[in-house]
């Protein structure tokens, strides 16, 4: 069995077996490598990065070099039965308009990321003054990727106002699942299944 990342793990729990499915920002393709070997789905990617594609391949993966932010609107409607992003949301230029794509072409959309609402975070910010360091947020504030820092607060208030379904949400504290309870607060990542 693949090891994968906690968010991703939950994310290939939840894909039914055989789905079509699109993984969007599918990085070393890890993800796809084990929705094909141990859910037997159609699984393609799309990764900006030409190593990362370069890598999928390799695996035999179904994966071509795009970018989500333009890229996504060549696919037809309802092409997949789920399309995924997991911690890419807050590295897109509109991720507004990204995930009104992936409800596009996917029956349903998992959408995963790091929680900015996280007491680490805010304790962070309150005594140091500075961008944090995390284990989810690994590198200075000038080296990251993200240019949209999101709660869960935010996501959910987003989903409302675009009349987005939340089917589901998971939340981890670690590599360990919490409670949606005080899940802006508490929880380091956070991961939603989404339909139209």
């Amino acid at each position: 069995m693949t090891q994968l990342r906690p968010d991703l793990a939950l994310i290939a729990a939840h894909v039914a077996p055989g789905a079509r499915v699109l993984d969007v920002g599918c990085g070393d393709g890890t993800l796809l490598e084990a929705l094909r070997d141990e859910r037997q789905c159609d699984a393609r990617g799309m990764e900006i990065d030409s190593v990362n594609v370069a890598s999928c391949v390799a695996k035999g993966l179904s994966v071509i070099q795009g970018d989500a932010g333009a890229d996504l609107a060549f696919y037809p409607d309802q092409s997949f039965d789920y399309a995924i992003l997991s911690e890419t949301l807050q590295t897109m230029m509109r991720p507004d308009l990204v995930l009104e794509e992936l409800l596009r072409i996917g029956k349903h959309a998992f959408v995963s990321f790091p929680n900015f609402g996280h007491w680490r975070v805010r304790l962070s910010l309150l005594l140091g003054g500075q961008m944090p360091v995390t284990r989810l947020l690994p590198v200075a504030w000038y080296e990251t990727p993200n240019i949209h820092h999101l709660t869960v607060a935010d996501f959910r208030a987003l989903m409302a106002e675009r009349g987005i379904t939340v089917e589901r949400a998971w939340f981890l504290s670690g590599d360990r699942q919490t409670s949606a309870a005080a899940a802006n607060f508490r929880a380091e990542h956070a991961i939603f299944l989404l339909a139209r």
